[in-house]
């Protein structure tokens, strides 16, 4: 046996070595190894050294290579643990994201030019409707960052699946969440996830779903861009939207009311059978 350990231990390379043949540095080896992205085959217990394998290089090449993308840990160790298929459907619609957001880094740096030197436009398409008085559910939450943000969706889908309500017809029907003040992965934001329900079964509603606080949302006019199917946004297009609604209010003399920015699921929200919400940015305006 003795004999076995000594051979394995010369076919193993220690961390230094590893690191110079894969171009990683020993730091991010032990952080790979800490975040479960890419763990020696053996630490030695005395001395905590760690020790890897010849047949490891291809993993941690990729790795350099998928953090050369600046792709994310999390999205990383994701890609690792899938079959080839699908890391490689994974990682091309993580590209895709990626192009889309470049593209919209790029409008609004032309957008912010122009603003510089004077000139301001409306680059969306910005359509009104008036809202009425709406008792909705609630569920609200202080959130730290974009993950926080994810999750409590993923928290509000889950309870509109467990407990089923009545659907009305949208916009008026529809989900929307609320932004308090700018997502930020520096400050928290208040954020608040609003399901309209029927006015004279509010209260059973309420008391069905503990876990969601029933408020009345006031009537207002608002102004809305169509995002589209999916409502996702980069931080890019979001300022750009929320640009153009801006230059759209000031061009009519329109004070934006203290309801917080937010998105509407114009299909009938979270639950639906609908294979991808249908979204609009909105900002609601004073009378």
């Amino acid at each position: 046996m003795a004999n076995v350990d000594e051979k394995r231990s010369v076919e193993l390379m220690s961390i230094g070595a590893f690191a110079e043949r894969t171009r990683l540095s020993p730091k991010a080896l032990r952080l790979y190894d800490e975040l479960g992205l890419l763990v020696p085959a053996r630490v030695d217990e005395s001395s905590g050294y760690r020790y890897y394998d010849a047949s490891q290089l291809e993993q941690a090449r990729l790795v350099a290579a998928l953090r050369r993308l600046d792709m994310p840990l999390p999205e990383v160790k994701a890609i690792l643990e899938l079959d080839s298929a699908q890391a490689v459907q994974r990682l091309e619609a993580y590209w895709a994201l990626v192009e889309s957001e470049h593209v919209a880094r790029r409008e609004l740096a032309a957008y912010l030019v122009d603003r510089i030197n004077g000139k301001r436009s409306v680059m969306y398409e910005v359509m009104t409707r008036d809202m009425p008085v709406r008792s909705v559910l609630c569920l609200k939450r202080t959130v730290h960052g974009h993950d926080q943000a994810w999750a409590l969706g993923k928290e509000f889908v889950a309870l509109m699946r467990e407990h089923p309500l009545p659907r009305l017809e949208p916009p008026i029907g529809a989900a929307f969440c609320i932004f308090y003040s700018e997502l930020s992965e520096d400050a928290d934001t208040p954020l608040e996830w609003c399901r309209p329900v029927p006015e004279n079964r509010a209260q059973e509603l309420a008391e069905a779903v503990p876990e969601l606080t029933l408020r009345t949302e006031p009537a207002h006019r608002e102004a809305f861009v169509h995002i589209g199917q999916g409502g996702e946004t980069s931080p890019a297009q979001w300022e750009l939207v929320s640009e153009s609604l801006r230059t759209w209010a000031e061009g009519r003399d329109l004070r934006p009311a203290d309801l917080g920015v937010r998105i509407t699921y114009t299909w009938n929200g979270p639950g639906s059978e609908s294979t991808g919400p249908d979204c609009d940015f909105v900002v609601p305006f004073a009378a």
